[in-house]
């Protein structure tokens, strides 16, 4: 008979903390490449313009054309992680990104331009999808929704930082010069992250699950060790053994998976989350902030000025999803978050529709970037890194983040097209976009209250229940160290 003071031990099971965040840390710098990378353009996209004489589908195609080569990286992340392992995997990626940026800043044609962007979107949508899964693999479960907020908190902090960046180049440039010079200046600044990637990747250990899926498990266990104790360590080793249902192979069988009418499903909300994240409009605000805020900010400069404090609200949302993800849970945050995203839409869509001079569009990009960044960007990775159960990790986030960057591109690409429409600008002055996205992110919100089921505190080799609905997921907490517990005794 387990007792009350047993289930106090098992909850307070001692893991290294510091350590594992330090480890995660790393792992998250691939997420401040991929915010660097997919934003950079924001500053510089008008330049690129005038350089290259592009029209408006030409502009969308030069601001979109990375998330080509991200739909190609997500897909080919599973079987790289599978089969190179996650570490490697995110070195590659370091690689991939300093090919790109070094490239597409010395680019002497759009052609090239393109290419090398593409091979940076490569990059993007093999970390977009590693990261988060190495660091759910690493993460005890009673930490894991604030290790994988660092993904996201990385991305926009890359985001920040180049809006920063581009800020301080052209605020005492000449259009002249901007247009020559100054957006290689702000491509070709991507390297020194990049060669940050490089280094730090040597100082982290590879994933103990995929050690264990190529019969590794005496790294295993030593990385598991290190994270808590050798007890613990046999204990999760054991959960995860038994989760594999099947040999290392049948991990990455796509056709065996999809026979599975259980994976099928669970792999369709995976994908459904990827989906609807990018329809409520974010990347409008991260690719295309100046564009729209130019017409009621007065100058490119003031624009760019302005894009600096999205992405200071970003941060600060990304921060509030950190401190409540492991204590309200995902989807408390996810519905409060979709209703404060919808209201400042509204505003923005109000200060545009009415051409309102001034601070109010940018006040609504504000409230949309903090309530984004504390519910639909942090939580959109936390859920598709830990829905899957390990033998479906690799295929279903894969396919969830390919699915998130063919939605990324179809926005990317028909902004501009839309937002430039002679009949919608006329009539709309850039507003109806914006009650588009309103609606999707409506939508979203019912979605993931209908679907999705809580996730907090599951152990990943325990959530396919949960998420077939096999398990109370109120009670799956406790039953997951409770049964720890009792093995350890016994």
């Amino acid at each position: 008979m387990l007792n009350v003071k047993d289930i106090v031990l098992v909850h307070s099971e001692r893991h290294d903390v510091s350590y594992v965040l330090r480890i995660c840390a790393v792992a998250a710098l691939g997420g401040v490449l991929f915010g660097y990378d997919t934003s950079v353009i924001s500053g510089a996209i008008d330049s690129i313009k005038e350089h290259f004489q592009l029209s408006p589908a030409q502009t969308g195609w030069a601001v979109s054309n990375v998330v080509v080569g991200c739909i190609i990286g997500a897909f080919l992340s599973g079987w790289m992680a599978h089969k190179l392992g996650r570490r490697l995997t995110l070195f590659i990626c370091a690689i991939l990104f300093t090919i790109s940026a070094v490239g597409a800043a010395l680019a002497t044609t759009f052609s090239w331009f393109i290419i090398y962007r593409i091979i940076g979107g490569l990059a993007v949508g093999v970390a977009g999808a590693v990261s988060p899964m190495y660091m759910s693999e690493v993460a005890p479960k009673d930490m894991r929704g604030r290790a994988l907020s660092m993904e996201q908190f990385a991305v926009v902090g890359g985001q920040l930082i180049v809006f920063i960046v581009n800020y301080l180049i052209a605020s005492h440039s000449t259009g002249q010069w901007l247009s020559d010079l100054g957006w290689r200046w702000m491509i070709g600044s991507e390297v020194v992250p990049c060669v940050a990637f490089c280094l730090a990747i040597f100082f982290i250990p590879e994933s103990p699950r995929w050690h264990m899926l190529s019969g590794q498990d005496d790294k295993a266990l030593k990385t598991l060790t290190r994270i808590s104790n050798e007890k613990h360590a046999q204990s999760v080793m054991r959960e995860i053994r038994e989760s594999f249902h099947g040999t290392a192979d049948e991990a990455v069988n796509l056709l065996a998976i999809l026979r599975n009418t259980g994976a099928r499903w669970i792999i369709f909300v995976g994908m459904m989350i990827a989906m609807l994240q990018q329809l409520t409009g974010v990347n409008v605000m991260m690719y295309y902030a100046p564009m729209v805020l130019r017409t009621t900010a007065g100058s490119m400069q003031s624009a760019l000025f302005q894009t600096i404090w999205i992405g200071i609200a970003s941060l600060l949302g990304c921060a509030i999803g950190a401190w409540f993800v492991d204590r309200n849970g995902r989807r408390p945050l996810m519905m409060w978050g979709s209703l404060g995203m919808i209201f400042g839409l509204l505003v923005v869509s109000w200060a545009l529709y009415t051409q309102t001079p001034g601070l109010l569009a940018l006040l609504g990009m504000i409230i949309f970037m903090v309530l984004y960044g504390m519910s639909w960007g942090p939580i959109t990775w936390v859920l598709i890194s830990e829905i899957f159960p390990n033998r479906l990790r690799s295929v279903g986030m894969s396919l969830s983040t390919t699915m998130l960057w063919i939605i990324n591109f179809a926005v990317s690409q028909f902004f501009p097209m839309v937002n430039e429409n002679v009949y919608l600008r006329s009539h709309f002055h850039g507003a109806f976009s914006m009650w588009l996205f309103a609606g999707f992110t409506a939508f979203a919100m019912w979605f993931v209250l209908k679907f999705v089921p809580e996730t907090k505190g599951i152990a990943l080799e325990k959530v396919e229940a949960v998420m077939l609905g096999k398990s109370d997921p109120s009670s799956a907490t406790t039953a997951a160290w409770v049964e720890v517990k009792v093995s350890e005794r016994n």
